[in-house]
């Protein structure tokens, strides 16, 4: 198998290629991890998602990272699941209802008043009603998941790691690199993120999908343990989860988090530090600098709900993922014999990427 893209989607693959066998060849155009696979929150985030296949792949894919963790620990994925936070009657009415829904269970759904969100996450000491506890949801290290499954990939004697390596070129069963090399096998993965041009370019820029960039920031360490994720009731607007709980009896949002599609997440990384976000925006071209109100906004949420400041940011960045505008999970595609796309699976990527490779050799083997 020749694997294009070293981003969590493309790694996957190739961590699920080795384990069932192939030799693989795993290329990378840059150096180290730039992309949306170290830009994100390192959620995996089982309880946003729809009922139905969106929600089987995602459960699919948290089954299979904590397997992964198994074999390889780096990766740090930590069960620890989340809180959605809410502080008005609205929003604790469609927690309730989701709470309440025929897929709680699946979601791993409760509702808790203010006490019992008190007691599940201490660290949560400012006003508020209550939340919705989503026991299936968990984290990753974003800056440790590829360097940690790359280093395992690395003991098995039929993997190949070429970073700086640029594909150019397609032919069946092959794809030629910017260094004039072949690589050849019984098939291909194309696995190039949000990049909508360059060696698929052509066949993606025609497929059903857009590109979204958002901004984030991470804090110094917070002195404390964040024992759960953190949401804010902004994330029920965001969600396919909570599509039938009662959403028009949510208010307006507030103005900067309306302009710039905005919800709150909230993750405590190795550190102790938090990473926070963040926003969403679809027209291109995306600017090249990032905004200071959504940060400015994103603080006082976060400070609301932690009745404490904010320990110092360390930093801000924005990043760029694909998602398919279908309706589709993600997108995979034949691009010729022996070639297929994997790729545009939105804020869903670091969540589901065990279970679309799964799905990828799924179909192969089928085939």
């Amino acid at each position: 198998m020749i694997v294009v893209g070293g981003g969590v989607l493309g790694t996957m693959h190739a961590y699920e290629a080795c384990l069932r066998g192939y030799e693989v060849v795993h290329l990378e155009r840059e150096a180290g991890p730039r992309g949306a696979s170290v830009r994100n929150f390192g959620l995996v985030w089982v309880s946003g998602r729809a009922d139905g296949a969106e929600l089987a792949l995602a459960r699919r894919a948290r089954k299979r990272w904590a397997e992964i963790a198994q074999d390889v620990p780096g990766v740090g994925f930590r069960p620890r699941g989340s809180i959605t936070v809410v502080r008005d009657e609205a929003e604790a009415a469609v927690a309730k209802s989701a709470a309440a829904g025929p897929h709680a269970a699946e979601h791993g759904f409760t509702y808790l008043d203010a006490e019992e969100v008190r007691k599940a996450n201490p660290a949560l000491r400012g006003e508020l009603l209550g939340g919705l506890l989503a026991t299936e949801d968990g984290s990753v290290e974003p800056g440790q998941v590829l360097g940690a499954v790359r280093e395992r990939l690395s003991a098995f004697p039929g993997y190949t790691w070429l970073p700086g390596r640029q594909a150019v070129d397609l032919e069946d069963h092959a794809v030629l690199d910017h260094t004039g090399e072949t690589h050849r096998g019984d098939v291909v993965v194309l696995a190039t993120g949000a990049a909508l041009t360059g060696v698929a370019g052509a066949h993606l820029s025609a497929a059903p999908i857009r590109r979204c960039r958002l901004q984030m920031m991470q804090t110094e360490p917070l002195g404390e343990e964040l024992t759960t994720s953190v949401a804010d009731g902004d994330s029920f607007r965001y969600y396919p989860a909570y599509r039938d709980a009662g959403l028009d009896r949510l208010g307006p949002q507030a103005p900067i988090a309306a302009a710039h599609r905005m919800q709150l997440l909230m993750v405590q990384r190795a550190d102790g530090g938090l990473t926070i976000g963040d926003t969403h925006a679809y027209d291109e071209p995306f600017d090249f600098a990032v905004e200071e109100a959504p940060y400015t906004h994103l603080r006082e949420v976060a400070e609301a709900l932690l009745g404490r400041p904010l320990p110092p940011v360390r930093r801000r960045w924005a990043g760029v993922y694909s998602e398919t505008t279908d309706g589709a999970l993600y997108h995979r595609s034949r691009v010729r014999p022996g070639v297929i796309a994997v790729t545009a699976p939105g804020g869903r990527g670091m969540t589901c990427s065990p279970g679309i490779a799964g799905e990828t050799f799924d179909e192969l083997e089928s085939a």
